[in-house]
């Protein structure tokens, strides 16, 4: 006999699952897909449901978009998680979906962070999506190019679902308190400035919105005729910190180390400043973005600041000392010194070129005048011999030609000329100049 909890007619389900839409109709946000004539909005119409998977951020509506198709398509809704459910569970559902599909009867069969699923799981799906038997709604956080069988991916389409708008969070939060399924039966007190502040600090994730308003009215202050007011100071306690999207091993990841490297390639030391914020403040490590610091020093600064790199290994050192939250100043320092500084990428340019040189063109011996002649057996092979020693001679420098036959005259070092660099490219032309008339004495 099933055991009753003296509780559990009293406690209601959460705001987000009481609010969840039934029908296109209340559903809020991605209005790229789902506004009128869009294509989502036509398929699920048209009842052209095919297999596909949903990516983006947490709480934009994954899950309730996929029991909406369900509903609209009166089809058999099966809720699978990579947590609970293994390759045993995923074949006996399968094959009740094919004695279904065979009744006439359709199954969508939705897949929660389908990206959790390994291989084996996932290819467990892939005869029973080919023959039709079954329509596979995968969700996702992480980009499903890298996370989604190839095989699988090829099978379903791709719909990019983005975070909601402060103003679409704003209006579904009305509707919470306004419905009959969420708090339009009690009289509740909360201006829509404390709304609005909600709104922003979802950061686009409605169930987060939804959660926190919750709290917010169920730690209010009762008044003796039953209204709850919900203050400042109380909505302070229920949403003490901002969640920042962020994976630090995922696509996102990558996103705002690129957004940094990008700004600071730019000069735009605001922008490059603000994506340093969010990565640090998401709990990123600190000496990772160092790292990519001291790479950006001689990729894209180089000899046209060679300070850049000894502020850039000072940062990173700074980094291992002191950690987070102190070293944020000097990785701002390092980060603002980079977007100001001039920028040169004859660094990057000069070993790409010389790399496809290396790789590509034959492996020519080390001609032998630029070779040492450690025994005599070497001398007498010839190892060393017609080098010249630069510094014997006045001008320090001297017309010996350094690179394989083949190679003869190749450039790969060009100097941008900006900062220091331009001296540096005034010299380098001064040396071949030199060079050349050595050469035609």
């Amino acid at each position: 006999m099933e055991q009753i909890s003296l509780f559990s007619s009293v406690v209601p389900e959460p705001l987000a699952s009481r609010l969840r839409p039934a029908d296109l109709s209340e559903f809020v946000g991605q209005r790229h897909l789902l506004g009128e004539g869009k294509i989502l909005r036509r398929i699920i119409e048209q009842d052209q449901v095919s297999s596909m998977i949903f990516w983006g951020p947490p709480g934009v509506g994954k899950t309730t978009l996929a029991q909406v198709i369900a509903h609209r398509t009166k089809a058999h809704f099966v809720n699978f998680s990579a947590v609970n459910n293994g390759i045993k569970d995923i074949r006996s559902v399968m094959r009740s979906a094919e004695e279904d599909r065979q009744m006439g009867e359709k199954t969508i069969v939705f897949v929660d962070e389908i990206h959790r699923f390994n291989k084996a799981q996932q290819d467990a799906f892939l005869p029973y999506v080919e023959k039709g038997s079954i329509i596979l709604i995968g969700a996702t956080t992480e980009n499903p190019s890298f996370e989604v069988n190839g095989a699988l991916l090829s099978r379903c389409r791709v719909f990019v679902l983005h975070a909601l708008e402060t103003d679409e969070i704003l209006a579904l939060l009305k509707r919470a308190m306004e419905s009959k399924k969420g708090f339009g039966n009690q009289a509740i007190n909360m201006g829509e400035p404390l709304l609005k502040r909600i709104a922003g600090y979802a950061n686009g994730d409605a169930r987060a919105a939804l959660s926190a308003l919750e709290m917010a009215i169920l730690n209010g202050e009762m008044d003796s005729d039953g209204t709850v007011t919900v203050t400042g100071e109380i909505l302070d306690q229920c949403i003490s910190k901002k969640s920042l999207l962020y994976d630090k091993d995922g696509e996102e990841h990558y996103n705002l180390i690129s957004a940094l490297h990008k700004s600071m390639r730019n000069s735009d030391p605001d922008a490059a400043v603000y994506w340093l914020a969010r990565m640090l403040e998401a709990g990123e490590d600190p000496l990772y973005v160092a790292r990519r610091v001291v790479r950006f020093a001689s990729e894209d600064v180089g000899l046209a600041d060679s300070r850049a790199l000894e502020v850039a290994v000072a940062a990173y050192q700074a980094c291992h000392f002191l950690g987070m939250p102190e070293c944020n100043v000097h990785l701002t320092h390092a980060v603002v010194y980079m977007s100001l500084a001039p920028k040169s990428n004859a660094m990057e340019v000069a070993y790409l070129e010389a790399r496809a040189d290396a790789v590509n063109e034959i492996s020519e011996p080390v001609p032998m005048h630029l070779r040492n002649a450690p025994t005599g057996l070497m001398k007498e092979l010839g190892y060393g011999k017609g080098y010249q020693y630069a510094h014997d001679y006045e001008e320090k420098i001297t017309a010996m030609e350094c690179l394989p036959e083949t190679l003869k005259g190749r450039e790969y070092y060009r100097p941008a000329g900006q900062g220091d660099e331009a001296g540096y490219a005034q010299r380098l032309k001064e040396i071949k100049e030199w060079k050349k008339k050595t050469c035609i004495r």
